[in-house]
């Protein structure tokens, strides 16, 4: 329980119990609570202490009187209201149901008739409260309740109270009351006489989001959208949407005008407008009307009232930037760096995937992740002026995203195909379908998408088609996210080979390929002459940069570091066009070790939180070796061994390089990969130590590629290993005997990814994930060969590891972990796949088993992230607005 929640629960605690917290807003933070005395719920809105100090108590509650006595079938009522250890709180009915908010998150688009309807209902509620002299102030969806498909407007007390009560001094809080979208141009520009006509603009912005998605006007900032609020005329509705009868679009377009004296004196005309009653009104107006079109004197009045105002409207809207806007564009200064976190639902978490999970829209204004989904994973959109994401129907199993250069439309990779979806909302549309890796995708001006793929870049027609090779790698060598430049000449890219991570660039025209000095990859372009570019230690960092003549000419610094990244240069980071950026973070106490039973009961296994990876149970199931990390970098880790009986840590290696321990079957040793020259790249040696801390490491196995330890033969003679022979670039499945001069022998390769070889008890089978459906599934082969391969999962699978017994095969599905029954004796067969629990926990790297199994095929071993401590997303704006451009 928070300190707030318990303070107040402490002080309201003869009058309701207060439950938990509902949601926050920029003034206030409302609480489920039970009333005591009438055996009811109710919700209880606190202010923000700031304000509340700003207001004064008895202003406030002398103010907010008045409301108490609108009795209205549309409008929320006040149960409650007064002050307990310094908070001011007002209570009101709890409605079991969704805002409009929520409605339009889900829906984007009402019915015409429906829309109609909560829109007459409103200003119903609206009228009633004008003529008891209370105007709202604050009039959008969040504000306006549905219950059993009734609305019911909200939080009249809080606006009355606080423009009241609060008055000029509410600039002190960096507040303002009243919503960018829904702003009528007088009360931003912070005008003292609000009448209740600003209420029916905010109720026409409403109805103009409920008919066609979205508000009259939008921008990434404040700033933008008040500009626009000012100088420029909403889109007409019937251009957008046919279906909506002339009347309402008239209507809607009346109470949008920019001066309160042109639209309707009430909200109840209005209502009778939108219901086809007031024709009169608008016969012979021209609904769709633009700035252009509006009397050349009625214009200018408005733009000298909007300068002379312009003092005010920085109070409101922090409108500096407005004011050099209107009257000096070209010299706005720089707008100071902002950065800020996004607490994202437990539902809707960010979740590593292959490749790129965040894509920032080219104007900043929304962001499109990979999250967690019940089906495992999808896409969700992350408007930067709405408080939660929104799940993006049809993008189930979605990675990679990037949107098209005007960002209304968004490109996936979904299965075997990149697709593409409407980011308002519409059908999934295929591009290509295309078997094998796709290392990232961008969309070009000239209307094709340029993928990175196994043989190189790769152009298809972003109507679909077929794709042509347009850029070849040299042997060893893969390209990976592309980038298109300004104009759509050129393209960006990352070069993965012989350990490096290198930047390049294709000129389209000649096919000539210009390779870089500068370690990197993941290659976005900014704005302004900037690349970023992101290196294998997570560091990311931005570089000036010649478009025209594909030039580096200069370091710009470092945007962040400690991100978690790879050879391959993927990373859960986007960045905008305009230079806003966004990262995923993990929790900042990492995770901690639990034990699982099958039924997917969690007890903690008795080690403090850390920076855990990779946990593997010893021989007999007391012990666990795992890699502990300083900070979230894996790279920076070294081999520890839990005592599962003492709860005792022990460090067992020294080196802060090394990770993926491997137990020998006697217990007495633990083989390791370790990280080249302290990056997160594997290098091609492996390494075995004693498992008691005791004695000097030794090499193991040191063949040229790049390898992880998998799995030790039962008998210590051979161990298995995942990773790519020197000049290669698909993972391979090899095993390397030990003791002796035999050469390592090849079990699994192919044109896709095959990882993670686990052993079946009596050493004649072994497991492995490989990709070569289209998506990773778990397979199974005899050890060590010849013959066969046989499907073990059947919707997706990887990191698996066989029971104790040999008769069960256990994987990951997503967030499912999966046994499947099998046969071993003679030839080998599937049974039943089961699902036997589900649970957020920590996912593999690098192709390893990110959990493990007891002996006795009973516990699971489980990293269990925390969270709360961190956002999950961290979101960066104007950064590269305080650097010198480039010339």
């Amino acid at each position: 329980m928070t300190d707030t929640l318990t303070r107040l629960s402490a002080a309201l605690s003869d009058r309701y119990q207060l439950e938990r917290e509902l949601g926050a807003g920029g003034m206030a933070t409302v609480y489920l609570a039970q009333d005591i005395k009438h055996d009811r719920k109710v919700a209880i809105k606190v202010l923000r202490p700031e304000l509340a100090a700003v207001i004064g108590a008895e202003r406030f509650l002398s103010e907010i009187k008045t409301t108490a006595n609108l009795q209205h079938p549309h409008i929320l009522a006040l149960h409650d209201s007064g002050e307990a250890d310094g908070f001011l709180y007002y209570v009101m009915p709890y409605i079991e149901g969704e805002s409009l908010r929520d409605r339009l998150s889900h829906e984007h688009q009402l019915p015409v008739d429906e829309a109609i309807r909560i829109a007459t209902e409103v200003a119903g509620a609206l009228d009633y409260a004008h003529r008891h002299h209370v105007i709202h102030r604050d009039i959008k969806p969040e504000n306006i309740l549905l219950h059993d498909g009734s609305a019911l407007v909200a939080d009249f007390g809080i606006a009355l109270a606080v423009s009241t009560a609060g008055g000029g001094r509410m600039t002190e809080t960096g507040m303002s009351l009243g919503t960018p979208h829904y702003m009528s141009p007088e009360q931003a520009m912070g005008e003292r006489e609000i009448t209740a006509k600003s209420d029916v603009y905010a109720l026409g912005c409403v109805t103009y989001e409920m008919l066609c998605g979205e508000p009259p006007f939008t921008g990434p900032t404040a700033q933008a959208i008040m500009a626009r609020v000012m100088t420029e005329e909403p889109r007409s509705l019937t251009i957008q949407r046919r279906t909506i009868p002339h009347h309402v679009e008239a209507a809607v377009h009346i109470a949008l005008s920019k001066l309160p004296a042109d639209r309707f004196a009430t909200a109840a005309e209005f209502a009778d407008a939108l219901g086809g009653k007031m024709a009169s009104r608008h016969d012979g107006m021209t609904v769709a009307r633009t700035a252009a079109h509006m009397p050349s004197y009625r214009l200018a009045d408005w733009r000298g009232r909007a300068i002379a105002a312009g003092a005010l409207l920085l109070a409101a809207v922090g409108g500096a930037a407005l004011w050099n806007l209107i009257h000096r564009p070209a010299v706005l200064p720089p707008r100071p760096v902002a950065r800020f976190g996004i607490q994202l639902p437990r539902n809707a978490q960010a979740q590593g995937a292959t490749g790129s999970t965040i894509a920032f829209s080219p104007d900043g204004s929304q962001i499109v992740y990979v999250g967690r989904a019940p089906s495992g994973r999808q896409l969700y959109v992350r408007r930067m002026d709405r408080p939660d994401p929104v799940p993006i129907p049809g993008t189930d199993g979605g990675s990679l995203p990037f949107f098209s250069p005007d960002g209304l439309t968004l490109g996936f990779r979904q299965g075997s195909k990149l697709v593409k979806i409407p980011v308002a909302g519409g059908p999934v549309t295929p591009i290509v379908e295309f078997q094998g890796e796709v290392y990232g995708a961008t969309w070009t001006p000239g209307d094709t998408i340029i993928f990175g793929a196994d043989t190189g870049l790769m152009e298809v027609s972003a109507a679909g088609g077929t794709p042509r090779l347009i850029a070849r790698p040299d042997s060893g060598e893969v390209f990976r996210f592309p980038e298109v430049l300004p104009g759509g000449k050129a393209v960006l890219f990352g070069i993965v080979g012989g350990g490096t991570l290198k930047l390049a660039a294709l000129t389209r025209r000649t096919g000539a390929i210009k390779r870089f000095s500068q370690q990197g990859g993941y290659p976005r372009y900014v704005a302004g002459g900037f690349v970023v570019l992101v290196d294998p230690a997570g560091i990311i960092t931005a570089l000036r940069f010649d478009a025209a003549k594909l030039e580096v000419t200069g370091a710009a610094g470092t945007l962040t570091d400690g991100m978690g990244t790879n050879l391959d240069g993927d990373v859960n980071f986007g960045v905008s066009r305009s230079g806003d950026f966004a990262f995923q973070t993990a929790a900042t106490q990492g995770s901690r070790l639990v034990l699982v039973d099958r039924h997917g009961a969690v007890r903690e296994a008795g080690a403090d939180s850390g920076y855990y990876y990779v946990p593997r149970f010893s021989p007999d199931g007391q012990r666990v070796a795992l890699s502990r990390a300083t900070d979230i970098n894996i790279n920076k880790a070294d081999i520890w061994v839990f005592d599962l009986r003492q709860h005792s840590l022990t460090r067992v290696t020294f080196d802060t390089a090394n990770w993926v321990p491997v137990w020998s079957p006697d217990g007495r040793h633990i083989a390791y990969g370790r990280f080249l020259q302290g990056l997160a790249v594997p290098e091609d040696k492996i390494y075995s130590t004693a498992a008691d801390g005791s004695g000097t490491p030794e090499l193991l196995l040191d063949r040229p590629g790049v390898w992880i330890p998998g799995e030790f033969e039962r008998n210590g003679a051979g161990l298995l290993t995942h990773g790519f022979a020197l000049g290669g670039s698909k993972i391979e499945i090899w095993r390397s005997p030990l003791g002796h001069d035999s050469a390592s022998t090849q079990l699994v390769a192919n044109a896709f990814n095959n990882t993670g070889p686990t052993l079946s008890p009596d050493g004649h089978w072994f497991a492995y994930t490989s990709a070569e459906s289209g998506r990773p599934e778990v397979y199974v082969r005899p050890y060590p060969g010849p013959g066969g391969r046989w499907q073990v999962s059947l919707d997706g699978g990887s990191q698996p590891v066989w029971s104790g017994t040999g008769r069960e095969i256990f994987y990951r599905n997503g967030d499912n972990m999966m046994a499947a029954t099998v046969r071993t004796q003679g030839s080998f067969e599937v049974g039943e796949r089961v699902q036997l629990f589900t649970g957020t926990f920590n996912q593999a790297f690098f192709g390893t088993r990110g959990y493990d199994v007891s002996p006795d095929g009973q516990t699971f071993l489980m990293l269990q992230p925390i969270v709360g401590a961190a956002q999950d997303l961290v979101v960066t704006l104007n950064w590269f607005d305080n650097l010198p451009r480039a010339h």
